[in-house]
C-alpha cells in the first residue's frame, strides 16, 4: 500500500524532431552579455546577493524571495525580478544563488552548470506538469559558507526539478544514492503537488567512490497553501537527507532564491548529447556533426577539439557560420566535444559534450516478463558504462514527455530513467564484452496487458498516451527511430490462451515496427511459459507463437529450460539470467557473426508414428540433452497409451517410447511445466519449444 506523511500528500510507493533538434535546443545560444538589459517595462533590477562575486560574468534572470508557503502548482511564482523572456534562449551556463537567514546566521550557496533547457523560462521553480528534469550536468561550480558543502569547480552535479510528488526509489543513475530515504535520486510520480526543485553533488562515474550530497533544495512549494516550504542549503543531517518534510521555512527570516545565465556567444545549431549513442553504420562507426553560428562580435574563431580512442582531432573556423563533421569508431571509448570560441579578449569553452559512442540500438516490448523486473536476485552486477538507454519507460505520458536525456541502462528496477530489465542488461553486458560495441537498449515493456494494449494510434504514432506512442518517441527524439537492429517481444499471458487474437494483433505491430524501425531489423518472439499465468496445460497461443518463425519470419526463443520459475516470472538465477544468455547467442548469430551450433531452440517439423514409437523430427541436429522423467511432459492424443521415456538420436530426433503400440495416435503435445526440471535443451541451456503437432 502507499504510504503516505502525517498531513502530507507525497505518495510513495513501493515500486519503481531528431536528436540533433534536440541537441539544438540544449546548446542553443545567442548575443553578448551586455545585450542582456532590462526594459522600462521590466521589474527592477535584482536585489543584492551574497554570491555576487561569484556571479561575475552572468546575469540575473530570476529573482523569489521565497515564502513560508507557496501552492504554486500551475502558476508562476511572484518573481521579483523576471527577464527570461528577454534572455529567451540566449545562455550557454546556468547558475542559482540560494540565501537563508536564520538561527545559525546568514548561509549562501552559488552553483553554475551546463545548460540543461534550451529556454530560460524552465530554469525557475517548475510548477506545471511536464516541468520535470531529471539528469546528470557536468562542469558544476560550487561556493558556499555552508560547512559539508563540497566547493570547487569541475563537479558532476544532479538536477531534480519537477512539480509533482515524489517517492524515496532510487533510479540508480546515481552512485550511493539511497532507495529508502529522500535524497539526491528520488522518483517522481503521476500525482502533482509537492514539488522539488534541487541540486545534488555526485561521482562522476558508477560506481564512485563519492557520497552523493545536496547542494541545495527546495521543496513542498506546488503543495496547498497549508504546506510550508522545505528547504535547505548542504545535506539535512537531522531528517531527510534532501530536506524533503522538513517544513522549516519559518526558521529563516530571509529566503531567496536567483537564478542567473551567461550569455551565449555561439548559437549551436547541430550537437551530441552528454552520453550519447549514435547508432555505427557499415564502416563501424559515425559522423558527429557540430554545427553553428557565431553571435557575438568579439569572436574571431570557432575551435572544436574531439578526444576519444587515444587521440585528439581539431577543427577549426574564421567563418560566422561553421559546421565540422568528425568522425568517430565503434568501441569501447568515449569521445568528448568541446567546442571553444576565441578572439581579443575571448577565450571560452562555448559547449561541452562527454561520453559519446557509436554502436547498437536494441528494443525490448512486452508485459512483465519483458519489464523483468528484480524478483529474486540482481543483476546489478552486469551494468556497463557502455549500455545506454534514453527516456524512461514510465506509463506516466507526461514524465515520459519530459525525460529527453541519455541515461545508463538499469536492470534492477522499473519504470525509472534507463530502466531496461534483468535479461536484458545481461544480454547487453555479453554484446558488449564480445564484441567491443556499446549498446543502447529501450525497454517499453508494461506488465499485466493484452496485445491490444501495445498497438499503434495510427492516426497520431507519437501519442503519448499510448505504449506505442511512448517508445517511438523516445526512439525519435534520441535520434535511432530508423536504426533499429533488433526488437525482442516477450507477451502473451494476458491474452489466456486466445492465439486468433493474440496472432492478430502481433501481426498489426510487427507491421507497424517494421515501417517505423528500419528495414534492417530483426524481430525475435519468446515463446511464453504459461497463457494465463500458473497453467502450461493450454496450448493454443503457444503453438501460434511457435509457428510465427514460419507465418511471420520472426526467429523464436524458449522460455523452457528455465527452472527459476514462479509459475509466471523468474528470478535471476536459472531464469532472467540465463533468457539473457540465450538471447546474446541468438543475437550473437544472427547480428555479429557469432557461432550457430546449439543456439536455436530445438523446434519440432513433424512427428511420425512407427510400432511403439513416436519420433519426433527437429529443424536442427544439435545435440540436445534429455534429463530423467522429461517425457512427463509430453502427451499423447488418440489411441490408449502414454509416453514411457525419451532419447535423443542423432540428426535431430528425439524418440518417444510409448506404453503400447501408436495405434490410433492422432497428436502430440509437448507441454513444458511450471518450476524447475526436468528438461530437453541444447547446448546453451535453451528448451524445447511447447508445441501442437499431429502425427503421421
Amino acid at each position: 500500500m502507499p504510504r503516505t506523511a502525517p498531513a502530507r500528500a507525497l505518495v510513495r510507493r513501493p515500486h519503481a524532431g531528431s536528436l540533433i533538434a534536440v541537441a539544438t535546443t540544449v546548446l542553443a545560444a545567442g548575443v553578448s552579455l551586455n545585450a542582456v538589459t532590462t526594459p522600462a517595462s521590466a521589474s527592477a533590477a535584482a536585489a543584492a546577493t551574497a554570491c555576487d562575486t561569484a556571479a561575475a560574468g552572468f546575469a540575473p534572470v530570476l529573482q523569489l524571495d521565497l515564502p513560508e508557503r507557496g501552492s504554486f502548482l500551475n502558476q508562476t511564482p511572484p518573481y521579483s525580478l523576471d527577464r527570461t523572456g528577454e534572455v529567451g534562449s540566449n545562455f550557454d551556463r546556468v547558475a542559482y544563488c540560494v540565501e537563508l537567514n536564520g538561527p545559525d546566521g546568514p548561509q549562501w550557496v552559488w552553483t553554475a552548470m551546463e545548460p540543461f533547457t534550451a529556454t530560460a523560462a524552465r530554469i525557475g521553480l517548475p510548477t506545471r506538469p511536464g516541468e520535470l528534469v531529471r539528469q546528470r550536468v557536468g562542469d558544476l561550480e560550487v561556493r558556499s559558507n555552508v560547512p559539508g558543502v563540497t566547493t570547487g569547480s569541475g563537479q558532476t552535479g544532479y538536477l531534480e526539478m519537477w512539480p509533482n510528488q515524489y517517492q524515496e526509489s532510487a533510479s540508480t543513475q546515481v552512485a550511493n544514492a539511497s532507495p529508502i530515504t529522500f535524497d539526491v535520486d528520488d522518483n517522481p510520480t503521476s500525482p502533482l503537488g509537492y514539488g522539488s526543485f534541487q541540486v545534488g553533488q555526485i561521482g562522476a562515474d558508477r560506481p564512485s567512490s563519492l557520497a552523493a550530497k545536496q547542494v541545495f533544495a527546495i521543496n513542498t512549494f506546488t503543495e496547498s497553501a497549508t504546506g510550508t516550504l522545505s528547504l535547505g542549503i548542504g545535506t539535512n543531517t537531522a531528517g531527510q537527507p534532501d530536506w524533503t518534510f522538513a517544513n522549516n521555512a519559518s526558521r529563516y527570516s530571509q529566503r531567496r532564491l536567483t537564478a542567473y545565465v551567461r550569455t551565449a556567444l555561439v548559437s549551436v545549431t547541430e550537437s551530441p548529447l552528454d552520453r550519447q549513442l549514435i547508432p555505427r553504420d557499415s564502416r563501424n562507426g559515425a559522423v558527429v556533426p557540430v554545427a553553428g553560428t557565431v553571435t557575438d562580435p568579439g569572436v574571431r574563431r570557432v575551435q572544436l577539439r574531439v578526444t576519444g580512442n587515444g587521440r585528439t582531432e581539431t577543427f577549426s573556423s574564421a567563418s560566422k557560420s561553421f559546421r565540422f563533421t568528425p568522425r568517430i569508431t565503434a568501441g569501447l571509448h568515449e569521445y568528448s566535444f568541446e567546442l571553444r570560441a576565441t578572439g581579443p579578449g575571448v577565450d571560452r569553452v562555448v559547449a561541452r559534450r562527454d561520453g559519446v559512442v557509436a554502436g547498437d540500438v536494441l528494443v525490448v516490448q512486452g508485459q512483465s516478463n519483458a519489464e523483468a523486473a528484480k524478483y529474486n536476485g540482481a543483476a546489478n552486477a552486469e551494468e556497463s558504462p557502455y549500455l545506454r538507454s534514453f527516456g524512461t519507460p514510465t506509463s506516466d505520458g507526461t514524465i515520459s514527455g519530459a525525460d529527453r536525456v541519455w541515461h545508463y541502462a538499469t536492470g534492477d528496477v522499473t519504470n525509472q530513467s534507463g530502466s531496461v530489465g534483468q535479461w536484458a542488461i545481461r544480454m547487453g553486458r555479453k554484446l558488449v564484452d564480445t564484441y567491443k560495441v556499446p549498446v543502447a537498449l529501450f525497454n517499453g515493456a508494461h506488465g499485466g496487458q493484452p496485445i491490444s494494449f501495445f498497438q499503434r494510434n495510427d492516426a497520431a504514432p507519437n501519442d503519448l498516451g499510448t505504449n506505442y506512442g511512448r517508445l517511438r518517441q523516445r526512439l525519435q527524439a534520441a535520434g535511432v527511430l530508423g536504426n533499429v537492429k533488433g526488437v525482442l517481444w516477450y507477451q502473451g499471458e494476458s491474452d489466456n490462451d486466445n492465439a486468433a487474437v493474440h496472432v492478430s494483433g502481433f501481426n498489426e505491430l510487427l507491421q507497424d515496427w517494421r515501417s517505423d524501425f528500419g528495414t534492417a531489423s530483426r524481430y525475435y518472439v519468446y515463446q511464453v511459459r504459461t497463457s494465463p499465468c500458473g497453467t502450461t496445460t493450454n496450448m493454443n497461443l503457444r503453438e501460434a507463437q511457435r509457428q510465427l518463425g514460419d507465418t511471420a519470419g520472426v526467429t523464436l526463443l524458449s522460455t523452457n529450460g528455465l527452472s527459476g520459475h514462479d509459475g509466471c516470472h523468474y528470478a535471476y538465477l536459472g531464469g532472467y539470467r540465463e533468457m539473457g544468455d540465450h538471447a546474446f547467442a541468438v543475437l550473437a548469430r544472427d547480428l555479429y557473426g557469432g557461432p550457430s551450433a546449439g543456439v536455436a531452440p530445438p523446434n519440432p517439423s513433424a512427428v511420425t508414428a512407427s510400432g511403439s514409437q513416436l519420433v519426433v523430427q527437429l529443424r536442427s541436429t544439435d545435440p540436445l540433452t534429455v534429463d530423467a522423467g522429461a517425457h512427463a511432459d509430453f502427451v499423447v492424443e488418440g489411441g490408449a497409451v502414454t509416453v514411457a521415456s525419451v532419447a535423443y538420436q542423432p540428426g535431430g530426433k528425439l524418440v518417444l517410447t510409448l506404453s503400447g503400440p501408436a495405434t490410433g495416435v492422432t497428436g502430440l503435445t509437448y507441454q513444458g511445466h511450471l518450476g524447475a526440471g526436468p528438461w530437453i535443451t541444447n547446448a546453451t541451456g535453451a528448451g524445447l519449444l511447447a508445441f501442437k503437432l499431429p502425427v503421421t
